[in-house]
C-alpha cells in the first residue's frame, strides 16, 4: 500500500470494511460479540458502530506496534500536518501531553512552562519526578484572562535556568490566545532546548492559512493535537506530531508505558476519516467557521454589554496572534459571572456552551455548526442581558495569582499529608490539585502554598457556580495538605 499512500485514503477505514466483508467469526474480545451479546448496547449504539468495535487482529494491525494499516495512516497524518512523525492516541490530549513531558524531562529536570497549563502537564511532572520553572503569564486586567508566554520572559527564565530540557507553550489557548511561536522556538533551540506545544485548541490551525502559524511550521519538536475538538474525530482521540530532530522509536516505547494495548478502532477510525476530510476540505471548512464565528461576534458585541473580543487584542507580545474561530465573550458588564450565563444558557434555552468561568464565555463553534444555531445564541443572549442584567460593581475581578511553589509536584504529591478543612488551610502546601473543570487549569497544583486570596477565589468561583475538581474530597469542604 505504501506506495499509493494519498491524502483520499484512509487506510484504516478500509482495513475495517475488509473485516466486515470478510465476515469473520469472533473468538476474540471483545465479549459482547459485535452486539450479539449486549442487544440494548447495540440497540443505542447502533449496528454499524458494534461491528467495528474491535480488537487487534493481524489485517487491522495493533496500535503499540504498527506495520501496516496503522503505520500507513499515522504516515498519512504527519504528511498533512508537515509533521516528521504523527501518533494516534486513544486517551486524549491528555495522554499527548503526558508523553510529550515524559519524552523531553525526567526526575529533577527542569521544565520551562507558563502557570496556566492544563492539569494533564502537571501531572505528568508528578509521574517523571521534573521540576516546573513557571513563566507567570500576563493577564488582561479588564478581561481577567491569561495571556501567552512573553519572549522577555522566555528569555529570562532560560537566563535563570539554562539546564533546563524543554520549554512548554499553550498555543493557542483556551480563549484564543496566541504566543509568538517561531521566536520562542528560536530561543529556545538555540540553547539546546525542546519545545513542546500544548495544541490541543490548534487542529485548524494546519488547514487554514488565514490562522496563526501551526507548531510544526513554527519548529516546534513535539504538538499535542486534540482531533476531537476542531477536527470533527470523536472524543478522547488526539494526535501526538514530531518534529525532525525527534527520536520517534522512544517516543513511542514512552506512549506505550501508559497507552493502553486495547486501542479502539472507534476512536482510531475517526481520526483516519477526520484527517482526509481535513486534508481534502480543510481550507473551505474552516473559511466558513471563521465567517461564523465574525458573524456571531458582530451580533453579540450589538447586543450591550457583552464584549466578543478578537485580533483588535494583539499587542505583539504576550498576544502575539488570535485564533479567530474562537468565540470568547466577557460577560461581566452585564453584572453575570461568565459561568452563571453558561448555566442560564443551559437550563433555560436548551443551549451548551463550551464552558464559563467567572468573567468569560466560550462557545465553541466548529465545522458542526449552522447560521441558525448562531442567531438562536445571540437571541438568548439578548434575552439573557434583558431579563437577568445586574450591577456588576461588586463582582469579583479574575486576577492571576503567582503561585508560591514550595515542593515539585510529585515530592509533593507523594509526601506524608493530612486533610485539613478548607478554610484551615491557608499557609499550608497543597498536595493535590483545585481547578474550575473546564477548563482544567489548577488554581493550586501539588507542592503550590495556599493563601488567603487563592481561599477567597475558590470560595467566589464555588458560589457562582464553577464545577471544582481536583481534591480527594470531591465536596471540595477539605484539603490535603503536606504534613
Amino acid at each position: 500500500m505504501g506506495g499509493y499512500l494519498t491524502q483520499d485514503r484512509a487506510p484504516i477505514l478500509e482495513a475495517l470494511e475488509r473485516m466486515k466483508r470478510a465476515r469473520l467469526v469472533p473468538f476474540d474480545v471483545p465479549g459482547h460479540k459485535r452486539g450479539r451479546g449486549n442487544p440494548e448496547l447495540r440497540e443505542f449504539l447502533g449496528e454499524k458502530c458494534l461491528d467495528v468495535d474491535v480488537n487487534s487482529m493481524k489485517m487491522l494491525d495493533n496500535l503499540c506496534h504498527p506495520v501496516s494499516v496503522i503505520r500507513d495512516a499515522e504516515k498519512l497524518a504527519a504528511e498533512a500536518f508537515g509533521a516528521a512523525h504523527a501518533f494516534f492516541m486513544v486517551g486524549g490530549t491528555t495522554s499527548a501531553v503526558q508523553a510529550m513531558v515524559l519524552t523531553a524531562v525526567g526526575r529533577g529536570d527542569k521544565i520551562i512552562m507558563p502557570r496556566n497549563v492544563h492539569r494533564s502537564a502537571i501531572n505528568a511532572l508528578i509521574l517523571c519526578g521534573a521540576v516546573p520553572v513557571y513563566v507567570n503569564p500576563q493577564m488582561d486586567h479588564t478581561l481577567g484572562i491569561s495571556l501567552g508566554m512573553r519572549v522577555e520572559e522566555v528569555k529570562d527564565a532560560i537566563r535563570r535556568h539554562p539546564d533546563a530540557k524543554a520549554v512548554l507553550v499553550n498555543n493557542p489557548t483556551y480563549y484564543g490566545i496566541c504566543s509568538n511561536l517561531r521566536e520562542i522556538v528560536r530561543l529556545a533551540h538555540e540553547h539546546g532546548m525542546m519545545v513542546l506545544a500544548d495544541e490541543a485548541h490548534g487542529t485548524h490551525f494546519y488547514f487554514n492559512d488565514k490562522l496563526p502559524v501551526s507548531a510544526m511550521a513554527a519548529g516546534a519538536d513535539m504538538a499535542s493535537i486534540s482531533m476531537h475538538k476542531s477536527g470533527g474525530s470523536l472524543t478522547q482521540s488526539s494526535m501526538l506530531l514530531c518534529g525532525p530532530n525527534v527520536n520517534a522509536g522512544y517516543v513511542h516505547q514512552v506512549i506505550n508505558i501508559t497507552q493502553t494495548t486495547s486501542g479502539s478502532y472507534l476512536l482510531l477510525s475517526s481520526l483516519d476519516i477526520s484527517r482526509r476530510n481535513l486534508a481534502l476540505h480543510g481550507q473551505e471548512i474552516f473559511d466558513k467557521v471563521i465567517r461564523l464565528v465574525e458573524y456571531a461576534r458582530d451580533e453579540i458585541n450589538a447586543i450591550g454589554d457583552y464584549y466578543a473580543y478578537s485580533r483588535e487584542l494583539i499587542n505583539g507580545d504576550s498576544v502575539y496572534d488570535f485564533d479567530t474561530t474562537k468565540l470568547s465573550i466577557f460577560t461581566r458588564p452585564t453584572g453575570l459571572a461568565g459561568i452563571e450565563v453558561y448555566d442560564l444558557l443551559r437550563d433555560e434555552y436548551d443551549i451548551q456552551t463550551e464552558f464559563g468561568d467567572i468573567a468569560n464565555l466560550l462557545a465553541y463553534v466548529s465545522v458542526g455548526d449552522r447560521p441558525k444555531d448562531i442567531e438562536r445564541l445571540v437571541a438568548a443572549l439578548a434575552e439573557i442581558r434583558r431579563n437577568y442584567r445586574k450591577d456588576s460593581s461588586k463582582m469579583l475581578k479574575a486576577e492571576y495569582i503567582e503561585p508560591e511553589v514550595v515542593y515539585g509536584p510529585q515530592e509533593a504529591f507523594y509526601a506524608e499529608k493530612e486533610s485539613l478543612p478548607i478554610e484551615s488551610t491557608a499557609g499550608r502546601v497543597c498536595s493535590e490539585f483545585v481547578m474550575c473543570y473546564p477548563p482544567g487549569i489548577p488554581i493550586l497544583a501539588p507542592g503550590e502554598r495556599i493563601t488567603d486570596e487563592i481561599l477567597t477565589y475558590i470560595r467566589y468561583a464555588r458560589k457562582k457556580g464553577c464545577q471544582m475538581t481536583g481534591p480527594e474530597d470531591m465536596t471540595i469542604a477539605r484539603l490535603n495538605v503536606v504534613k
